[in-house]
């Protein structure tokens, strides 16, 4: 697989404008710091339902947050992609690009993509900074994936319906990340607890006394 091309993706003729209103400013006024939570892993390894539930927490303790999910960004910054090498890569590149400005908007971004490819989630990493970027792996079986096959793709992909499907006909590289959860056993609640601790140990947010 080509890496992401990032040749030629400045539009001519523009210059960056630097807003009076800074990222510092926005984190000063939120009262924690902005950030990309990255969650990784297979289909039906709960990172959807992993990032709304860290979100639902966030939101308690008063933080400005957004979720940027895989199905959902396909019905519209990237509906025009499909599942091949070259489409996965332009999709995490745009993801990419989106993440960074809201970071630099003060919100702490989660999202939750499949990105079965390591120098994809790479080229996030160094996009963004590796300061303002936390990679969770939600590592759960096949098998439990499957059994959490509420879509049928597994089945179709096993069938050959669906091609290029990650864990079936397509490689998923696991990552090296910051934190990696076994979303196939552990409870919820432990996962959500486990990534706010994390966010309390890099100094993202603060809990109250």
């Amino acid at each position: 697989m080509k890496n992401i091309n990032t040749n030629n993706l400045q539009s001519s003729d523009t210059v960056w404008h630097r807003a009076t209103v800074t990222r510092q400013r926005r984190e000063e006024r939120n009262n924690h710091r902005s950030l990309l939570i990255w969650f990784t892993g297979l289909s039906g390894s709960g990172k959807s339902t992993l990032a709304h539930s860290v979100e639902e927490r966030l939101h308690d303790l008063g933080c400005h947050t957004i979720v940027l999910d895989g199905d959902n960004v396909r019905h519209g910054l990237c509906g025009d992609l499909g599942f091949s090498e070259k489409d996965r890569a332009e999709n995490i590149r745009r993801i990419g690009e989106v993440t960074k400005l809201f970071v630099v908007s003060g919100a702490i971004v989660l999202t939750a993509f499949i990105s079965p490819i390591k120098k994809d989630r790479k080229y996030v990493r160094d996009l963004v900074g590796s300061h303002d970027y936390l990679e969770v792996f939600c590592n759960c079986s096949l098998e439990i994936c499957e059994q959490r096959d509420v879509k049928g793709n597994y089945k179709k992909a096993r069938a050959g319906i669906i091609k290029n499907y990650t864990g079936i006909s397509a490689p998923y590289e696991e990552p090296d990340a910051d934190l990696v959860l076994d979303t196939g056993t552990t409870p919820l609640s432990e996962c959500v607890e486990k990534v706010i601790s994390l966010l309390v140990k890099r100094e993202v947010i603060k809990l109250g006394k």
